[in-house]
């Protein structure tokens, strides 16, 4: 039998209750969700198992049960994380949320499992062969070594391809959602479209610092903004610790480099001179 959604109108005060009335009528109902209440604590258990995994819909209803304080605490941080990873993969009403509603800074919910410090550089896990082959299928198409991009998924990630960060990074390559949206990846949690935004933005440091490996991994982790400030690796002992676990693993301080994607830093002559392990 073809399931027919019942037409709903919205007003934009009513937005958020009646985006999910909508969504959740286009939704069979499934013989969990008949027993469980949507917001029970196994529903919200189950839900946020989904989100993790990327299911869009699921983010957004965890999202929507957060923002309104239903079956658990109202966190309106962890809903913009929510609404945020499931607008990145074309989700209409958490683009609408995002866009209606002034959020507060977006982090992640405590349902997810949080990633740790990383692990001491002989502790790191060799990458699942199936991430490797990705990683050196994907890396020369961005002309980034893939042993480069393999070292920053061992320190980001451990390639746990769920991984999640206390800043909302996600994924392999740990990708915040304003770096997600800004190499169009739609899924973070998705291991092809999570290493193509990881290696686009590689590509791009390595063009905008010229090569150099260790101003590249100081920025991938602390942003190019900070490396320009500081003239070089910026002052935090994560950022240092950080750029010495990539640069020992990779075993170079230089990449070749694709010089038309973009203009070098405007530093760049202080970098040079001043570029080195901390």
């Amino acid at each position: 039998m073809k399931f027919i959604a019942p037409l709903i109108f919205c007003t934009l005060p009513a937005l958020l209750t009646c985006a999910a009335v909508t969504a959740r009528a286009a939704a069979p109902e499934t013989a969990s969700t008949a027993v469980t209440a949507r917001n029970s604590p196994e529903a919200i258990a189950d839900l946020c198992r989904l989100a993790r995994r990327g299911d869009a819909d699921s983010q957004y209803e965890l999202a929507f049960l957060y923002a309104h304080g239903k079956g658990t605490e109202r966190h309106d941080d962890w809903a913009a994380y929510l609404f945020t990873a499931a607008s990145l993969q074309g989700h209409v009403f958490a683009e609408k949320m995002l866009r209606a509603v002034t959020w507060p800074v977006a982090s992640a919910p405590s349902c997810f499992t949080v990633q740790t410090a990383a692990a001491p550089v002989s502790k790191f896990a060799e990458p699942p062969p199936h991430i490797e082959a990705l990683v050196r299928r994907l890396a020369p198409q961005y002309k980034v070594s893939p042993k480069l991009a393999l070292s920053i998924i061992a320190v980001e990630s451990n390639f746990d391809v769920t991984a999640m960060s206390p800043k909302a990074a996600m994924g392999l390559m740990q990708l915040i959602p304003q770096t997600a949206k800004r190499f169009g990846v739609r899924n973070p949690f998705d291991a092809q479209d999570n290493i193509r935004g990881g290696l686009a933005y590689l590509r791009w440091l390595l063009a905008y610092f010229e090569g150099d490996v260790i101003l590249v991994t100081a920025a991938y982790n602390a942003g190019e903004g900070a490396v320009n400030q500081y003239r070089g690796v910026p002052p935090f002992w994560e950022t240092r610790e950080y750029v010495r676990r990539v640069v020992g693993r990779f075993g170079a301080a230089t990449q070749p480099f694709d010089a038309s994607v973009t203009t070098p830093s405007p530093q760049m002559h202080a970098l040079r001179r001043l570029a080195k392990l901390p």
